[in-house]
């Protein structure tokens, strides 16, 4: 059984809110850099939750109730 892609959840293109392309090199690295460190702090709570006997289902559904329930930082 082959691993899906880590990246498959990247945007091919990132977009500002007016829909332009984002396309400075140093902004795309580090939203990158991000995402990258948050699916490896989620995928170790996913998978500490089930070792300590928690239903993957539920540790999947707090997961994405945590995301849905971020603030827009700026007005």
């Amino acid at each position: 059984m082959s691993q899906p892609d880590p990246k498959s959840y990247l945007p091919d293109v990132w977009r500002d809110p007016d829909g332009k392309p984002v396309s400075c090199v140093d902004k795309l690295k580090l939203l990158q850099e991000n995402l990258e460190e948050l699916r490896e702090m989620a995928q170790e709570a996913l998978e500490d939750a089930v070792v300590m006997g928690c239903d993957e289902g539920q540790a999947r559904q707090v997961l994405a109730d945590l995301v849905a329930g971020l603030e827009k930082p700026f007005a």
